[in-house]
């Protein structure tokens, strides 16, 4: 599994968290920040998947 994968992961993950705590909370900010962490995560996700599959495919 490449890294980005697992950043990605790590990312969508905290973002959602930072989302919840946001609401939670009333802050729209935090709220803000959570959504795009996540939209980062899952960037990162893609792309580590597009390596993972390029490097199954040299095999």
């Amino acid at each position: 599994m490449d890294k980005d994968r697992i950043d990605g992961i790590g990312n969508q993950a905290g973002g959602k968290i930072k989302e919840g705590v946001g609401k939670l909370v009333g802050d729209k900010k935090m709220e803000t920040e959570g959504q795009a962490q996540q939209v980062k995560g899952k960037v990162e996700n893609a792309a580590g998947g597009v390596k993972d599959a390029i490097r199954d495919t040299d095999r």
